[in-house]
């Protein structure tokens, strides 16, 4: 019997060293528009500022595969404050970034000035290079095209 129960408790062991922290975690720190930004401010770090709303398909498929690719999740919670915005209840600061359609992404700096926008659906592997691109300010010397290019 206890040799039984060693066995169980190795492998309920095991199988949680390989569970990676960003499942453990839950994924991106969502914070809200307000709270974001002042972290974004204090922190100075850039920000994924993320326009979503319920009725949205592609919202969803984001929710689903690029949101919850762990070299995304990680790459966003190291370097980037990620907020998430309704636009739908927050039609206010969608209008102010000329939100159009859904899903849209802006990339914006720490004091609150836009870098680039991104509209539409992106999937994980994509999102990465783009978010290295914004994190790296290669922007400011280079197209993505070329950034693409040179990883």
């Amino acid at each position: 019997m206890k040799k039984k129960i060693s066995t169980h408790l190795i492998a309920v062991m095991l199988f949680a060293v390989m569970i990676p922290a960003t499942a453990l975690a839950g994924g991106i720190r969502w914070q809200s528009f307000e709270k974001g930004m002042a972290m974004a401010k204090d922190q100075g770090k850039n920000v994924v500022l993320y326009f979503h709303a319920d009725w949205c398909g592609y919202c969803k498929k984001m929710d689903k595969t690029t949101f919850r690719n762990a070299s995304v999740i990680d790459y966003i919670n190291d370097n980037f404050i990620a907020i998430s915005v309704d636009s739908d209840r927050e039609q206010k600061i969608a209008q102010s970034y000329g939100v159009r359609g859904l899903p849209t992404m802006w990339f914006v700096k720490p004091d609150s000035s836009k870098i680039s926008h991104l509209p539409g659906y992106v999937d994980g592997k994509t999102m990465s290079s783009i978010l290295k691109f914004i994190k790296t300010e290669s922007y400011k010397t280079m197209s993505y095209n070329d950034f693409k290019k040179a990883l």
